[in-house]
C-alpha cells in the first residue's frame, strides 16, 4: 500500500479511508513510470538478437498480452475496488486459502526477481558513469548488494511511495529513453543506418520466426509488467470506475510506442550481429547506442546516471511492496508471526523487510556466482516467468468471478479476451518459449516458492499444533495495507 496521507478517523473511530488524490494525469504519470521502470533498459538487447532488425515486434507482442490481461484487470478492479490486487481476485474465485498464498508469495517473488534485476543494472551503469568501462562481476557483484541493502535502510526508515515523487523519475526515465530515439532517428535523418533492417529477421540458432518471436517476447515481457500495480492505487483515485479503464490502457498504449521507437533506434544505430553481444550485458544495449550514435558528444557520461536514477525507484518500490506483502501474510497467520514485527518508533515492518532483503542478497549472489547467464538477464525473465503465472491466474479467475453480481458501472471486459489472456500467457510460460540459457528462471522461480511453502507448512503446523487454530487469511481485502 502506499504511504499516500489517509483522511482523518471519524467520531467513532471508525478506520480511515485513503484520501482519493490521483486524478487521471497523475495515475497516467503513476503507470507510464512502473512500466517504464528498468524492462526497456535490461532486455532490448537480448531480445533484439533473438530477432535481429524486427526487435519492435516481440513488444508489439507483449503489449497486445498484456493488455488482454489488463482489460482482466480492469474489470476485477472496478468490481472489487479494494487494494489486494491478484490474491484478492484469486480467493474470491477459487477460496482455497493455500492457492491464494502462493499467489500472495508469487508477487512477493516477483518484486524480489524486479528488484535485483534493477540492482544489477544500476551497479553497472553507476561503475561505469564513474569511469569502469568495463566493471567486473565481483566490482558489479559489490555494488548491487550495497544498493539493496541502501534500500532495506530506506524501507526501515518508513518512507513509502510517494505519487508526486514518481511523477519525477518518470519525467527522468521518458528523458533517457528520449535520448536513445533521438540518436537513432539523427543516424536515420544522416543516412547512416539501413532502415531496411526493420524489417529482416535474424535468429542465431535457426529458429523459425514464430517461435523467435514467441521466445522474444517472453523476454519482452519483463518490460511491459508494472500496470498491474496500479490496481493497488483504486483506493486512492478519483472516480475510479470512469477513468480507471482509460487511463490503464492509455498508458499501456504510451509504454509500447515509446519501446518501439527505442527498438527502432537500437536496430539503426548498432551494427547488425552485434546488438546480442552489447560491451557490458549488465548495463544493457541502451548505453552502446549512445555512445555510437553520439561518439561526438558526452551524453555517454551522462546517461549511466539518468539509467541509476530511472531504474532506482523500480527497485525501492518493488521491494517496498515485497516487504508490505509479507508483513500482511504474518499479520494474518500464514506466514511466521515473527516476520510481522515492526520497529516501534517508525513502525515500519522490520523483520519483512529484513527477510526480503536477505532473500534478494542471497538470490543476486548465487546468480553471479553460480550461473554463466547474466544476472539481469536470468532475473529479468524469472520475474516475466512469475508474473505470467500471476496473470493467467487473474484471468482464470476474471472467467469464474462472471457468476457474482457485477455493479453497472463497473467495467467489463469482452468476453473472449480473458480466455485468450489466459491461453496466452500459458503459451509463453512454457518451455518452447525460452532458450536453453533461459532454463534457469524455472530454478529460481522454483527456488523461491520451495521458500514460501516451508514457512507457510511451519506456519500451518504452529497454528494446528501451539495455536489450535487453522490456517487461512482473515482479512483478505486489506492484506497489502
Amino acid at each position: 500500500m502506499s504511504a499516500t496521507e489517509a483522511t482523518q478517523p471519524d467520531v467513532n473511530g471508525a478506520e480511515p479511508d485513503l484520501k482519493r488524490v490521483m486524478g487521471p494525469k497523475l495515475l497516467l504519470l503513476f503507470i507510464v513510470g512502473d512500466i517504464l521502470g528498468a524492462g526497456v533498459y535490461a532486455v532490448t538487447g537480448k531480445l533484439a538478437g533473438q530477432v535481429g532488425g524486427i526487435a519492435w515486434l516481440p513488444f508489439l507482442v507483449a503489449f497486445a498480452v498484456a493488455t488482454v490481461t489488463a482489460f482482466s484487470y480492469l474489470e476485477l478492479v472496478t468490481k472489487y475496488p479494494q487494494a489486494a490486487g491478484a490474491a484478492l481476485y484469486t480467493h474470491k474465485a477459487f477460496g482455497i486459502h493455500f492457492v491464494t498464498f502462493l499467489v500472495a508469495f508469487t508477487v512477493v517473488c516477483s518484486g524480489i526477481t524486479s528488484a535485483s534485476t534493477s540492482s544489477n543494472l544500476l551497479a553497472a551503469n553507476l561503475l561505469i558513469g564513474l569511469g569502469d568501462d568495463t566493471p567486473s562481476t565481483g566490482a558489479t557483484l559489490g555494488v548491487a548488494l550495497a544498493f539493496m541493502l541502501v534500500l532495506a535502510a530506506i524501507n526501515l526508515r518508513g518512507v513509502g511511495e510517494s505519487v508526486k515523487f514518481n511523477v519525477v523519475l518518470t519525467l527522468v526515465e521518458m528523458l533517457a529513453l528520449a535520448i536513445v530515439i533521438v540518436i537513432g532517428f539523427v543516424v536515420i535523418a544522416r543516412g547512416d543506418a539501413d532502415l531496411g533492417r526493420i524489417t529482416v529477421f535474424e535468429n542465431p540458432d535457426d529458429k523459425g520466426l514464430f517461435m523467435a518471436v514467441t521466445v522474444a517476447t517472453a523476454i519482452a515481457f519483463f518490460s511491459m509488467v508494472g500496470f498491474e500495480d496500479s490496481v493497488n492505487m483504486v483506493e486512492e483515485t478519483k472516480d475510479p470506475m470512469r477513468i480507471f479503464p482509460r487511463t490503464m490502457l492509455t498508458g499501456l498504449g504510451i509504454a509500447v510506442v515509446i519501446y518501439m521507437l527505442v527498438a527502432v533506434s537500437v536496430v539503426a544505430v548498432i551494427p547488425a550481429g552485434q546488438i546480442a553481444e552489447p560491451t557490458n550485458a549488465e548495463a544493457g544495449i541502451l548505453l552502446d547506442v549512445v555512445k555510437v550514435g553520439a561518439p561526438d558528444l558526452p551524453i555517454d557520461k551522462l546517461f549511466p546516471f539518468l539509467t541509476v536514477f530511472a531504474v532506482a525507484n523500480t527497485a525501492l518500490i518493488n521491494m517496498l511492496m515485497a516487504s508490505r506483502l509479507i508483513y500482511g501474510m504474518a499479520q494474518q497467520d500464514v506466514l511466521p508471526r515473527s516476520l510481522g514485527r515492526v520497529l516501534p518508533g517508525r513502525r515500519s515492518p522490520w523483520t519483512a523487510i529484513a527477510f526480503t532483503t536477505l532473500l534478494a542478497l542471497a538470490l543476486i549472489t548465487v546468480v553471479s556466482t553460480q550461473s554463466d547467464n547474466s544476472v539481469v538477464s536470468a532475473l529479468s525473465g524469472t520475474t516475466a516467468t512469475l508474473l505470467l503465472a500471476v496473470f493467467a491466474i487473474v484471468n482464470v479467475a476474471c472467467m469464474i468471478l462472471r457468476r457474482d453480481p457485477t455493479p453497472d458501472e463497473a467495467f467489463r471486459a469482452p468476453s473472449f479476451l480473458p480466455v485468450v489472456g489466459a491461453i496466452c500467457c500459458l503459451y509463453l510460460l512454457g518451455p518452447w518459449a525460452r532458450t536453453e540459457a533461459d532454463m534457469i528462471q524455472y530454478k529460481i522461480a522454483g527456488g523461491l516458492l520451495l521458500v514460501g511453502v516451508v514457512l507457510w507448512a511451519v506456519t500451518w503446523a504452529t497454528n494446528r499444533g501451539v495455536r489450535a487454530k487453522k490456517t487461512g487469511f482473515r482479512d483478505i481485502d486489506h492484506l497489502e495495507e
